[in-house]
């Protein structure tokens, strides 16, 4: 793994002439052969580095030049993200950085105004590691005439102490429920949420009202949410989901800080009432985010393919595939180098599954053009995204006669999955797919009763009437109900509705 061709990676072509110029500048002679190694790690040039490598009798200077240009190029990054963000938060930076400049020399009045306007920014944030950095900066300068009384400034810095030491407690928590997740998808390790989050609250003594902020809802509906996809049963995390909804409709007082949270709160909420096929709520919860999207430029941008996502996949199962098909097409056509790579290709997957399930050939296109290998899917969108991808793709080429092709698929799959299928006990994946070999291998054998009951067993297991999982056990059940996938799917869909209240409102 190249980390400097990676870094020169995240450059847009303006961020790389910018970069340039600013290792001209940088450079005090003309030999300097930085620009040069930029370039050609830039454009993947091998066969040059190679040969520049061989021109370095002392393999140790050609190290020290990519370390240097490295260096250079992550001070460069710090640079650009200082001065092209508008944000709030960086906006506190500049203040407290220039209030320190103007104490340091004597300037102490407009200072000390420049950190008030600081810190009134940081409150509004609840920036609490910025707010005690400040704090700290007018303690050191609180003897100066123009300084504010020493009780009223230690007191507010105590009171910072304290959410700091909330905060920290909160973030070792999350990290604790991070690893323990990570511990389940890979390693198939055996939890219950529930009894994992009062373990985590209990070892990192969290009190209750700890828990009731934007920053902990969502990181709790952040684990439940992935915790329900890795388990494929969101009817798991019914009661957190009822504890972020009422959290949600008792806060009068809203933050700018808040909005970052109550936009991937709503988020995970529409995608909760989408997989338990509660429609109509989804699309409310849709509604709400795009509302507070609206609000902003920055989180409109960050939000958008998966608010369109979810869209998509409403009118989807509502039985509009014409509609969501047009809108994943809309929404891949506005898509920008700065979106994440992983959005698009969610959106993109789900757009060759709508193609595929009414039976048009462009779904292989859309296919052609998930680039990424394997590996980066793994690491960016997680196993169970990749193996579905991976079903998908056999399942694609099966459905328009590249027969030959979808075994070839199934024999790498097994042989990348099987194992960790099995480690994670999910083998009823490996048992699908004998399932849909056979019925390539014999295509006659999809009209044997024997088949279709091994078919329908699928469907006693809670984790596949998840819309999703029934999607996929549909494209098998098409081959002898002579209908197309997305008709059997919405049979299944339809068929598999309840409706849940009574939801639990506790730990």
């Amino acid at each position: 793994m190249d980390t400097l061709a990676d870094i020169i990676g995240l450059l847009n072509d303006t961020d790389k002439k910018r970069f340039k110029q600013f290792l001209m500048r940088k450079n005090k002679r003309e030999d300097v052969k930085n620009v040069h190694l930029f370039d050609l790690i830039d454009t993947d040039d091998i066969p040059s580095l190679n040969k520049m490598l061989l021109q370095w009798k002392n393999r140790d200077a050609y190290h020290a030049l990519r370390k240097r240009l490295q260096d250079s190029l992550l001070l460069f990054l710090s640079q650009r993200a200082f001065e092209d963000s508008h944000s709030d938060t960086y906006e506190v930076l500049r203040l407290v950085v220039v209030g320190r400049f103007l104490l340091e020399n004597d300037l102490a009045k407009v200072a000390f105004k420049c950190l008030d306007k600081a810190e009134r920014l940081a409150l509004q944030l609840d920036q609490f590691n910025l707010l005690n950095e400040l704090l700290l900066l007018k303690l050191q300068y609180a003897h100066l005439p123009e300084a504010e009384p020493l009780d009223a400034l230690s007191l507010r810095f105590l009171h910072n102490q304290e959410n700091m030491q909330r905060e920290a407690k909160l973030h070792m928590a999350y990290a604790f429920l991070r690893t323990e997740l990570q511990a389940i998808q890979l390693q198939g390790k055996i939890v219950q949420l529930s009894s994992l989050i009062i373990t985590t609250i209990r070892k990192y003594r969290i009190g209750i009202k700890e828990l009731m902020t934007y920053k902990s809802i969502y990181q709790i509906l952040f684990i439940a949410n992935e915790y329900a996809a890795i388990q494929q049963n969101y009817t798991l995390i019914e009661r957190y989901i009822k504890r972020a909804h009422c959290f949600m409709e008792d806060q009068p007082e809203q933050k700018p800080a808040h909005l970052f949270y109550r936009i991937s709160i709503a988020y995970f909420l529409a995608n909760f009432q989408l997989r338990r096929k509660d429609f109509d709520r989804s699309k409310a919860y849709l509604q709400e985010m795009m509302e507070l999207m609206g609000t902003t430029t920055r989180y409109y941008r960050i939000f958008y393919l998966r608010h369109q996502l979810l869209c998509a996949l409403n009118l989807y199962f509502c039985g509009q595939a014409d509609a969501a098909i047009r809108l994943s097409q809309e929404t891949l056509s506005t898509v920008k180098s700065s979106d994440k790579a992983e959005d698009v290709a969610d959106v993109r997957l789900a757009l060759t599954m709508f193609m595929a399930q009414c039976n048009d050939r462009l779904s292989l296109r859309q296919l052609s053009l998930l680039t990424h290998t394997d590996a980066w899917y793994e690491k960016k969108l997680g196993m169970l995204w990749t193996i579905r991808k991976n079903l998908m793709e056999i399942l694609v080429h099966a459905q328009f006669e590249n027969i030959e092709l979808a075994l070839s698929r199934i024999g790498t799959f097994r042989r990348r999955y099987k194992k960790y299928l099995q480690s994670t006990a999910e083998g009823q994946v490996l048992y699908y797919l004998d399932l849909v070999e056979k019925s390539l291998l014999k295509p006659d054998v999809v009209f044997l009763d024997s088949f279709q009951a091994k078919v329908w067993h699928l469907l006693e297991n809670p984790a596949n009437q998840d819309i999703f999982n029934a999607s996929f056990i549909a494209w098998l059940m098409a081959r002898w109900q002579k209908k197309t996938a997305y008709q059997v799917s919405l049979d299944l869909v339809c068929h598999t509705r309840k409706d849940r209240e009574g939801w639990v409102f506790d730990l």
